[in-house]
Formats: structure tokens, C-alpha cells, sequence
């Protein structure tokens, strides 16, 4: 046998890095385009800085000796992992290719990521999963389910450690789900993605209903009604985006705090704030314009817009520091908190603390939705949810109320009581137990009753009330508030206020963990 020389190995390897290059081949590459997708390496193009990107694993393949596999061999065995760079900073990624045994997931395919994984939790930096595959690799049998389990293991492992942010790119279906759901962030993108448990055939035999994949795990289903998607992209290029910006908010690790950007002082006052709270105590206003008004020009980016728009939560920044947000919506169902609004804000509210983001909270809340459907759905427990998340953090945590406090809601939302930082107020903030109407009708009830004119008697009560407790003035008379403010200085006050809580220290009691009511 011949022995090569240097140049003739030097010319294997370039064929082989040629190969690899390829995929599943041109053909196969050209029907993910013509899908209107982007293969694996065109995604990773995108999202890492030009020329940033090292491969790892490039050569691997598969090891199954059945079903004709043995004939059938890839470079990279259908997912290209590596490291780079995403404006300057450290990042691990993998993306799967649909163009090699449409994504599906081997043993091997399995060892790539999970190499990746351990490699970004010692390095202390994000893990980003672009998802486009079939499922498991049904030749391999356990070894494939043993490889997803593999992966669940370690994206636990990670949870809290370092941020990880799945895109679906492409199908996502039965076990692969459950990866992307342990992550902090999923992004979807709107009529090429989708994910669910069972799809449209197994539904449709075992339940007889008639959906298309769509409609049951599409994007818009996912960021509408299960709320499992944060982020419905219109397109790979836009969801590329999108990580990249959620990026710019959050730390390396948790040992980290975000970058911040430069900023000036400037004259703080937001005049247009005083403007913006209704004479009309019921009359609804949009809590985004009050955090517009707060924030760092075009800095907020919200989170889970289209779910549970009671509530708004999201990133931006403050003098040049990233926050997280979350504020009652008083513009959708009064900004009332009910199932779906309180597991949106305790997810978000757990991963600022996870990264030491600090929280900034805008109140207007008039309590908790009522009715059979909240009860009977576990109310208790989901609102439960949100009171634990703000209680656990350590962050620096700060309150605004802007309008109503009512009842069990004003001590979940970040209150004094719940270990806040610093809580403020505005003099059109309400903080009561609930309505006055409402509660004049219980306290005078039989004085009403026995009233010569009921109607004017509960007038003169519920104006008797209302001037007692429909202000903020009784709780910053006990130290509950902080400041009462005005809107136009919230601004400047919350600049200096996360500045000097930059330092804070705050060490839960010593246990394994908490049992959160899950």
C-alpha cells in the first residue's frame, strides 16, 4: 500500500471539510431553501460575528449498524456545533440539519450537543439551540431517547447557571420538546416552525379532532394561547435578530451582571408622565407608554407580548443599565391578574433574579380575575407562583404604583412587605383593600340598608372612603411607601435608586431549595 504524502493528506482533509460543508447534500439543500428555510450553517452565519465561528465535532458519525444505515453515511451526522463570538462575546451553539436524515437525532448527534453544553457551563457563557429536526432517529431506537434524556439532563444542570435560548426553526416534535421548554427563551418562527407532543394524525386518532400542524403548534398558537413560545418571528432572519438583541440584556452567567452602555445624565424629567393617569379612576390608560417614558430611548423589549396582556413584562435599559420589567396592563381586562398573567410574570420574574437583573415593577392592579374558571384552574396556586418568584429574589427590586393596589394583589407585586427595596408611588395611586364602592357596600351595610335614600347614603360612604384610602398616603404614613412622587421625577428617581442598590447583598437562609408551588 502506497503511503500518502503530506500533500495528498492535506487534499483528504480539504475533500472532507468540503463534504461536511454540504450537509445532506446540494438537492436536500435546495428543498429547505425552497421551504423558505435556511440550512444550519446559513443560520449560523447569521447569528455569530463574521468569521467567529470554530466548529467542533465536524467529522463525527453515526454508529448504527440497522436498517440500512450502515450505507448511509454524513459528516457531522445532522447537527453542527461549535463556539464564536456575538458582538464580541462569548456564545456555544448547535444547530440542527434538517438536510441529514431530516434533523433527527442519533447517539452521536446527541454527544455533539451535550459536548457543547459542558463546555459552556465551564466557560461561564450562553447556550443557543437552533432546532429544525424530525425527531428521533427511529433506526437507533433507546440509544436516540437515551441521547434526548441526555440533553434534558444537562439543560437542567445549566438552568440558572447560564442563559440558554432555543429557536424552533423547523418541526419540533414529541420528546425533542421538552429541551427547548427547560430553556430560559424560545423563539419560533411564524409558518415554518412548530412544536407539540402528538401531532395533527395521533390527535386526530385518538381524540377525533381534524387540526393541521399549524394550528396546533404553530408560532401564533404557541405565543397567543399556550404562552410555551416568548418571541413569534416573521421570518429565520428576524428571529436571528432577536436573539442576538435578547443577547445585548443579559449577563454571560450568573456570576455576571449585563453590560451596560455608556450613558450621560441629562436633564431626567419626563413631563409627558404627568399627564398620562385618567381622571376617571375606572378609565383605562396603556401601561406601555409610562414605561416608554421611563426608559432609555428604544430600549424596551418586551417578552411574551401577545400572552397574558394583563401583564407586561420585558427587558430595557435605565441610564444605560439593563432591568427587567413587570407592569399590570391597565388597557387589557384592567390589568386584573388571573392565571396566565401570573405564571408569564413569575417565569421572568425568576430569570432576572437568576441573572441579576434588577426588577423594576409598575402597579395598577385591581386584584385577581374572579370566577369559576380562575378557581377551578388553580388560581391559588398560579398567583402563588408569582408571590414566590418576588419573594426568592435577591435582585434590587423596585416598585412604582402608579393607580390601583387592591387587595392580595398589592402585596404580591413586589410590595414592602415581600422584601422590595424601595416602593413609590404616585398621588393618583389607590392602595386599599379593594374599591371603594365595593367596600362601602360590606362596611355600611346596614346603615345603607336603613338609609331613607340608599343610593345617596352609599354615595356619601363610598366618597367617605375613598377620601380615607384611595390615596397613597395612609401606607407611606406606616414606611410601606417609600416616596410619594411625581410622575415627571419617577425617572430620575429610579436611576439613582437601582444605582445605589447596585452593591446590594441579600443571602437566602441556607437549604437545598425551595419548594415552589409548581
Amino acid at each position: 500500500m502506497k503511503v500518502k504524502t503530506n500533500q495528498e493528506k492535506f487534499e483528504i482533509l480539504e475533500r472532507k471539510n468540503a463534504e461536511a460543508l454540504l450537509g445532506g447534500g446540494e438537492k436536500r439543500i435546495e428543498a429547505q431553501h425552497k421551504k423558505g428555510k435556511l440550512t444550519a450553517r446559513e443560520r449560523i452565519a447569521l447569528l455569530m460575528d463574521e468569521g467567529s465561528f470554530e466548529e467542533i465535532g465536524k467529522f463525527v458519525m453515526h454508529r448504527c449498524k440497522d436498517f440500512g444505515l450502515e450505507n448511509e453515511y454524513y459528516l457531522g451526522d445532522g447537527v453542527v456545533t461549535g463556539y464564536g463570538t456575538v458582538n464580541g462575546r462569548l456564545v456555544y451553539v448547535f444547530a440542527q440539519d434538517f438536510t441529514v436524515f431530516g434533523g433527527a437525532l442519533s447517539e452521536t448527534f446527541a454527544e455533539k450537543i451535550c459536548k457543547i453544553m459542558d463546555l459552556a457551563m465551564k466557560s461561564g457563557a450562553p447556550v443557543i439551540g437552533l432546532n429544525d429536526s424530525g425527531g428521533a432517529r427511529i433506526q437507533e431506537g433507546v440509544m436516540s431517547l437515551a441521547g434526548y434524556a441526555d440533553i434534558f439532563y444537562r439543560n437542567t444542570l445549566a438552568s440558572g447557571v447560564i442563559p440558554q435560548i432555543s429557536a424552533i426553526m423547523g418541526p419540533c416534535a414529541g420528546g425533542a420538546v421538552y429541551s427547548p421548554a427547560i430553556t430560559d427563551f424560545i423563539m419560533m418562527v411564524e409558518n415554518t416552525s412548530y412544536m407539540f407532543v402528538t401531532g395533527p394524525n395521533v390527535v386526530k386518532t385518538v381524540t377525533h379532532e381534524v387540526v393541521t400542524s399549524e394550528e396546533l403548534g404553530g408560532a401564533s398558537t404557541h405565543s397567543t394561547k399556550s404562552g410555551v413560545t416568548h418571541f413569534s418571528c416573521s421570518n429565520e432572519v428576524s428571529c436571528i435578530n432577536d436573539i442576538k438583541r435578547l443577547l445585548s440584556y443579559i449577563p454571560q452567567n450568573c456570576e455576571e451582571t449585563a453590560p451596560a452602555l455608556a450613558y450621560e445624565s441629562a436633564n431626567e424629567i419626563r413631563k409627558e408622565l404627568d399627564k398620562i393617569i385618567p381622571e376617571n379612576p375606572n378609565q383605562p390608560y396603556d401601561m406601555k407608554e409610562v414605561i416608554d417614558h421611563i426608559v432609555d430611548s428604544d430600549s424596551f423589549f418586551e417578552v411574551h407580548k401577545n400572552y397574558a396582556e394583563n401583564i407586561v413584562v420585558g427587558f430595557a435599559r435605565l441610564g444605560g443599565r439593563s432591568i427587567g420589567i413587570v407592569a399590570n396592563q391597565p388597557a387589557v381586562m384592567a390589568g386584573v391578574l388571573d392565571i396566565q398573567a401570573s405564571m408569564k410574570a413569575a417565569r421572568f420574574v425568576r430569570f432576572c433574579d437568576c441573572f441579576n437583573i434588577p426588577l423594576l415593577v409598575l402597579e395598577d392592579v385591581p386584584g385577581f380575575m374572579p370566577g369559576t374558571n380562575q378557581e377551578w384552574g388553580g388560581i391559588i396556586n398560579h398567583g402563588a407562583k408569582l408571590l414566590y418568584a418576588f419573594c426568592e429574589a435577591t435582585v434590587p427590586r423596585i416598585t412604582v404604583i402608579t393607580r390601583k393596589a387592591y387587595g392580595g394583589a398589592y402585596d404580591v407585586m413586589n410590595s414592602k412587605h415581600i422584601g422590595a427595596d424601595m416602593n413609590f408611588a404616585w398621588p393618583t395611586a389607590e392602595i386599599a383593600v379593594m374599591g371603594a364602592k365595593g367596600a362601602a357596600e360590606i362596611i355600611f351595610k346596614k346603615e345603607i340598608a336603613e338609609a331613607e335614600n340608599p343610593e345617596e347614603k352609599l354615595q356619601e360612604k363610598v366618597d367617605e372612603y375613598t377620601e380615607k384610602f384611595a390615596n397613597p398616603y395612609r401606607a407611606a404614613h406606616r414606611g410601606y411607601i417609600d416616596e410619594v412622587i411625581l410622575p415627571s421625577d419617577t425617572r430620575q428617581k429610579l436611576i439613582r435608586s437601582f444605582k445605589m442598590l447596585e452593591n446590594k447583598v441579600a443571602n437566602l437562609p441556607r437549604k437545598k431549595h425551595g419548594n415552589i408551588p409548581l
